[in-house]
């Protein structure tokens, strides 16, 4: 492979592997449950991150960083994954895969909001008009129907988690920024995951749900889906991400390949006998295009 291509490949790769994860997590929420799922597939995650982290890094537990760092990136992992993955995983579960990974391509415009009421940012011409084509595309595939299509529309239901979750993302996205600052990226991960853990370890205490958590260990089937999900998702998504965003030409070109996987989910779900028109296609690339926007 070119050398000058390594950061654009990865930038695909990224996406297959969140697509991976997207059909995964699926498959393990419809039988664990979001809650379940979700303090599991951390717990996963964890483990693979802090052996990666012992075989790259001087401490394989981010004890090195600062209170500021842990404080900050704590708060981030609450919000970004016990609030945005939470509701992004019972997105899977009522309105699938794909118009759940669809509606979360609005995370830059609610990034770009928290960013300019938390941060001070200012947004030019060309995200306002990002922000525009996202919604205008996540409108047009959304509301797409067939006069012969018996099927209820997207639940409303699901469609508003995949949007808390979109907004958790983002919020959790904008404070992880507030403290990572220059610290190691796989070590910020790893302080987000253990806050994360403990803030569904509390929930989970909170409604009486570890018999049910317990329960889900016992599923063989769903725990794979979990395993294959937590490798490609936390673990093999986040390290391609850095590596894309790192070689690749420019920031702009990796966060618009990392961006495709709702275009990728759409022959994916295809395949499993799912109907998407012509509107849902062109919705779902409207959204993305504006999704690049951001970033270029």
């Amino acid at each position: 492979m070119p050398e000058g291509y390594v950061g654009e490949v990865a930038g695909l790769a990224t996406a297959v592997c969140w697509m991976v994860s997207a059909l995964a997590f699926e498959s393990a929420g419809r039988r664990l449950g979001s809650l379940s799922l979700n303090i599991i597939r951390l717990v996963l995650g964890l483990g693979i991150l802090t052996g990666y982290a012992a075989i790259t890094r001087p401490t394989a537990l981010p004890l090195d960083a600062s209170a500021h760092t842990w404080g900050w990136l704590t708060v981030s992992g609450l919000i970004g994954f016990v609030l945005g993955d939470y509701c992004l995983f019972r997105a899977f579960v009522e309105i699938g895969p794909r118009l759940s990974s669809l509606l979360m391509t609005s995370t830059p415009v609610w990034a770009a909001i928290i960013g300019l009421l938390v941060l001070g940012e200012s947004m030019t011409a060309t995200q306002l008009g990002a922000m525009s084509l996202v919604v205008s595309g996540i409108a047009w595939a959304v509301s797409e129907r067939h006069p012969e299509d018996t099927r209820p529309r997207p639940h409303p239901k699901g469609v508003a988690f995949a949007l808390l979750g979109s907004v958790g993302q983002a919020a959790g996205l904008i404070l992880s920024k507030l403290g990572m600052g220059d610290y190691d990226p796989f070590a910020a991960t790893q302080i987000r995951v253990f806050a994360g853990i403990l803030g569904f370890a509390a929930i989970c205490s909170f409604a009486g749900w570890w018999p049910k958590v317990f329960a889900a260990l016992r599923d063989r089937g769903a725990m794979i889906a979990t395993g294959v999900g937590a490798v490609f998702g936390p673990f093999l998504g986040v390290s391609l991400s850095l590596i894309s965003v790192q070689r690749a030409s420019n920031a702009g070109v990796a966060a618009t390949l990392m961006s495709v996987t709702p275009v990728l989910l759409i022959p994916a779900v295809m395949l499993r006998g799912e109907r998407v028109g012509v509107g849902g296609v062109l919705g779902t690339l409207l959204a993305v295009a504006g999704s690049a926007l951001f970033f270029l």
